[in-house]
């Protein structure tokens, strides 16, 4: 066992370490990962300046690649629906709509003029063996390009996961430019599906973008989708606006798509409804409006980092010198190379060295001759002269030397030292020579690669803000059932998906719950109505415990969890007599329980001098004495607020008792506007449970 899991162990080690660098996340160097950089070497052993069958160019990849032909076919077109290194011939797909590619029997493909002018240099690109030794493959492409932030990728490791979005190459040869010079650099994504996009998170590429499709108004009847978000297919699209038609949440007549190159959804205003209002439901509950993350985990020197987007164009910049001085220094090689022929080969028949060659008997006797030669001349070269050379000379054909023409000679050595003084020109100061080979770039191609994404400001559309009252809620007092799939007469409200609604019942329990299908109350309904999160609700709670001593006090309903049930009442033999809005006030007629040589029966009390307490408070006592029944007098307008009145008790002869019957003197509160306590629960209004309706007087 011990010996499986160490074998184990170190088979993973190795399986996510190669699926790590060789499989899912890009070099940073080339921007490739390892079948879209084989597919590439592939086109250019291929090259030949025709179409080539894709079929024939997965068939040569395989000889690099060792994990069949789907996964071949599958990148290769997705690298030439980039529209940057491969050209196309054939169907390749859809990327509006999501159609996959024909078969790659009946399509073609060759590689583009920019990759070949700035992937490819055979000279500066090392190579390693092949999986089954047979051929070789490039470790990495001498690439010229920010191709890592071109082309946008994704990827999923053992533990790690990349998500580049793609950049504007224009926009990309200017920001290098810009680095050349020292200046401030910012970049954005740039999507080839178009769109909307807020760019105030992007963070350079370690945050996320929020993208929207561009909707246009036709006339009063119809708008029209002409562009649609990164990662998004019309179909998707659509799908996603029928699930909110289906909902209630949108209001459609009829969707049709007309897209073939260019997306073109037509939307169809169901009756009564304006593109004002269905605009801001489309990108509240579709796919119109999408946030995309960037999370950038590059390959460099073999060893996996995450890098924000300055990082990386500062760092292929660097690259990129580097890699323009390496081409500068071999062509200089290349140049002395050949003065130096041109030169031996100018003193070997100028001086008549070629003449001492009839003496010679021997091959040693003929080297040792263009060896004493041209020593004589070692002042003119342009370095030391070997055995190579020596051999070269001597295979110069005597029709050549017969036709040997001086002057041409002459000329050739003078372009090739003009050549070489203008690369060791540009060496000098490869700063300005790096700045001058982008902006020729940036001439050449730029107009080829326009920005299709519109950077602007996105406002967040709250879906609270534009959701349909489309769900209708009532109470059936008969069956205790409240919620949308009742039929009842009371409570009755129009609400959205996205209400609340504090409802409470007579025993003291209460709830603060979404718009449910059927919800059982065991106690009949007092108060149901919309809830305010933010603001809360406030209420003024008249209640009597098990021992039917009454209660009153003034809440604020504020914290809460959904669905979860809490009581105003903590006795559960208890319940609540009246319940007041904010803003309501009045007397509340206390009638004590009848006993035997009682000579107080009843008294009142003021809900004005009640202090706000929390919900789980026991709250105000207001009478000594246990209540049999509860009355209510709403304030008048007029005296609401005004002072604070001592509550009273009403004894059989009218006159107020003193102190000692157990009258309380509380706090005031100014009330608010005066709204009459209705003799049955309403959706807003005053209730009483339990069947024991508070009297009016």
């Amino acid at each position: 066992m011990a010996q499986l899991e160490s074998m184990m162990r170190e088979h993973f080690i190795d399986y996510a370490s190669y699926f790590i660098l060789d499989r899912a996340i890009p070099d940073l160097a080339d921007g490739l990962k390892p079948v879209q950089r084989r597919i590439l070497h592939t086109l250019f052993s291929m090259n030949d300046g025709r179409f080539h069958k894709v079929a024939n160019v997965i068939g040569e990849t395989m000889k690099l690649h060792p994990h069949g032909d789907a996964s071949i076919a599958d990148a290769l077109v997705v690298l030439a629906n980039k529209g940057f290194f491969i050209d196309r011939q054939g169907n390749f797909g859809n990327l509006l709509t999501g159609h996959p590619a024909a078969a790659s029997r009946y399509i073609e493909c060759r590689l583009s003029p920019l990759a070949l002018e700035t992937l490819f240099n055979d000279n500066l690109t090392e190579t390693v063996p092949s999986y089954d030794g047979r051929n070789q493959e490039p470790v990495r492409l001498p690439a010229k390009l920010p191709v890592v932030l071109m082309l946008g990728t994704e990827g999923i490791a053992v533990g790690m996961a990349t998500k580049i979005l793609p950049h504007n190459l224009r926009e990309l040869w200017q920001a290098q430019i810009d680095v050349l010079g020292k200046k401030k650099v910012e970049l954005y994504p740039d999507f080839p599906q178009g769109g909307l996009m807020d760019v105030a998170a992007y963070d350079d590429g370690r945050g996320k973008v929020e993208l929207r499709a561009k909707i246009e108004t036709i006339d009063p009847k119809r708008v029209k989708i002409t562009e649609i978000p990164y990662g998004t297919t019309t179909e998707s699209l659509i799908a996603s606006i029928e699930g909110a038609v289906q909902k209630g949440r949108v209001k459609l007549a009829s969707i049709d798509d007309f897209t073939t190159d260019h997306a073109e959804i037509e939307l169809t205003l169901a009756r009564g409804v304006r593109p004002k209002e269905v605009i801001p439901q489309l990108y509240a509950y579709t796919d119109c409006s999408v946030s995309v993350s960037s999370n950038i985990n590059v390959i460099d020197d073999r060893k996996p980092v995450q890098l924000t987007v300055t990082e990386i164009l500062r760092a292929l910049t660097e690259q990129l010198v580097r890699q323009l001085k390496a081409e500068l220094e071999w062509q200089r090689d290349r140049l002395l190379d050949r003065q130096h022929w041109l030169t031996l080969e100018q003193i070997f028949i100028e001086k008549g060295v070629y003449k001492k060659l009839e003496d010679a008997e021997t091959a040693e006797a003929v080297n040792e001759v263009v060896w004493k030669g041209m020593k004589r001349f070692q002042k003119q070269f342009v370095r030391p002269m070997v055995d190579e050379d020596v051999k070269r000379l001597l295979e110069i054909r005597i029709r050549r030397i017969s036709a040997y023409d001086i002057e041409r000679n002459r000329s050739d050595i003078d372009e090739v030292i003009a050549e070489i003084a203008a690369v060791d020109k540009k060496l000098r100061n490869m700063k300005r020579t790096t700045t001058r080979y982008l902006e020729d770039l940036l001439e050449r191609y730029g107009d080829q690669f326009p920005r299709r994404t519109q950077i602007t400001s996105i406002e967040s559309v709250d879906k609270k803000d534009v959701a349909l009252q489309n769900l209708k809620l009532s109470y059936d007092p008969d069956s205790g059932y409240l919620g949308t799939a009742v039929r009842g007469e009371l409570f009755r409200m129009n609400l959205s998906e996205y209400d609340l609604v504090l409802a409470i019942a007579a025993d003291g329990t209460y709830r603060i719950m979404p718009p449910v299908d059927k919800q059982f109350f065991g106690s009949r309904l007092l108060y149901c109505h919309r809830f305010d999160p933010e603001k809360g609700t406030e209420l003024t709670v008249v209640y009597r415990d098990g021992k039917r001593m009454a209660f009153a006090k003034r809440i604020r309903i504020e914290k809460f969890i959904r669905n979860k049930e809490y009581r105003l009442v903590k006795d559960e033999k208890g319940k609540v007599d009246l319940l007041l809005q904010e803003g309501e006030s009045g007397i509340v007629k206390l009638s004590y329980v009848a006993k035997k040589r009682q000579r107080v029966k009843g008294s009142e009390f003021d809900l004005a001098e009640l202090e706000p307490t929390s919900p789980t408070a026991r709250g105000t006592r207001m009478a000594p004495k246990p209540v049999s029944r509860v009355g209510f007098k709403p304030a008048p307008a007029a005296t609401r607020g005004a002072g604070k009145p001592q509550a009273r008790q009403e004894t059989p002869s009218g006159e107020s008792p003193s102190k000692k019957a157990g009258s309380k003197k509380v706090g005031s509160k100014k009330p608010g506007a005066r709204k009459k306590a209705p003799k049955k629960p309403n959706g807003g209004g005053n209730g009483a449970g339990g069947g024991s309706q508070p009297e009016l007087f």
